[in-house]
């Protein structure tokens, strides 16, 4: 609603907020004992409208408009959807301790909510290229470091609405700087993907070379 009215930089903003209270979310209720598959499914569902869906629609709103129409549905939709894929794979999939199989979804739509920011630098097929691209590495089989699992004392948790709150009214009164301050990280993070993909690519093919070479000499 920010972004249809034109009010970029907050609607970028309430994305990081949303990220930040996912971050805490998880804790909150192991410190009040009050896990369920209940929370943990509405958590799946929130993760797709606010890092899904909400990014999307922001850089449709301030990017997409001006290109072609069927182009910009389609690149708007395949981010939302590869967000629901990997959440649902998350869900049904054990994982390994201390890592993300495949980009999470709220660092793919940090980038991409605080990314639209650049717009009046960044001509739109760059944005389309990049959001086809995070959405490739949510459904990949990248590994990323988990930092949910750091651990938080529990005394640590009584302050976090506070942390929240000045966290929000920061956010609220520097929506532009604090969102491409945020950038930096997140791009980074999503970038460390590409990274392991490319190395092990390289590996892939290095093995690929010993072991022609290994069948060239027995013969």
């Amino acid at each position: 609603m920010l972004a249809m009215t034109g009010r970029y930089s907050l609607a970028s903003i309430m994305i990081i907020v949303a990220m930040l209270m996912d971050g805490l979310d998880g804790r909150v209720a192991r410190a009040l004992n009050a896990q369920s598959d209940f929370g943990k499914e509405l958590d799946s569902l929130s993760d797709v409208i606010s890092f899904g869906v909400a990014p999307a629609l922001i850089m449709y709103i301030i990017s997409f408009q001006n290109i072609q129409p069927g182009l910009a549905w389609t690149v708007t939709a395949i981010f939302p959807m590869c967000g629901a894929l990997r959440l649902a794979r998350f869900n049904v999939q054990s994982g390994i301790p201390g890592y993300f199989i495949g980009l999470p979804i709220p660092a793919a739509g940090g980038v991409v909510a605080t990314l639209a920011l650049f717009h009046n630098n960044i001509r739109a097929p760059y944005f389309i290229v990049t959001m086809l691209l995070l959405s490739y590495l949510m459904v990949s089989s990248v590994k990323y470091p988990n930092f949910k699992k750091v651990g938080i004392p529990k005394k640590a948790i009584a302050y976090a609405p506070v942390v929240i709150i000045v966290a929000i009214i920061v956010a609220v009164f520097f929506p532009e700087q604090i969102s491409k301050l945020v950038f930096i990280p997140l791009v980074l993070y999503a970038g460390y993907g590409l990274k392991q993909n490319f190395d092990r690519l390289l590996r892939r093919n290095k093995h690929d070379d010993e072991e022609a070479d290994k069948v060239f000499r027995s013969k």
